[in-house]
């Protein structure tokens, strides 16, 4: 369902999406973060999802103008997941709260593994 955002001048939809979209890219800005996970059907195995393809770890459930986000997300082994979590959930609130207008509910982060970062 598409969020709705209804002013003075007529209605906007915003489509579920662009709200995925929205949040992966915002969520990837985030230190400590690896990338963002899909699960596979086959055995539960979670696969890290290359930057393009960041919203597809992101589900958005929109309620007229309140919205909650579930990310699935691959942190940096070595940082503490619980700051990790919260930045990711406050960048992500705030993205999309200024670019939308509508009112985020609720961000819930879901660790789906811990991965080593390869110095370059």
């Amino acid at each position: 369902m598409p969020g709705k955002l209804i002013n003075e001048y007529g209605a906007i939809q915003i489509e579920d999406h662009v709200l995925s979209s929205i949040a992966g890219l915002s969520a990837m800005e985030c230190y400590g973060l690896v990338g963002m996970a899909a699960k596979s059907a086959a055995g539960g195995l979670v696969e890290l999802l290359k930057k393009e393809h960041s919203s597809k770890g992101v589900k958005v459930y929109t309620d007229n103008e309140k919205i909650t986000i579930e990310l699935y997300v691959i942190v940096e082994f070595g940082t503490k997941i619980s700051v990790v979590a919260n930045n990711i959930i406050d960048k992500v609130k705030y993205n999309i709260e200024n670019l939308t207008g509508m009112s985020v509910e609720k961000v819930n982060i879901n660790v789906q593994g811990v991965r080593v970062q390869k110095e370059v």
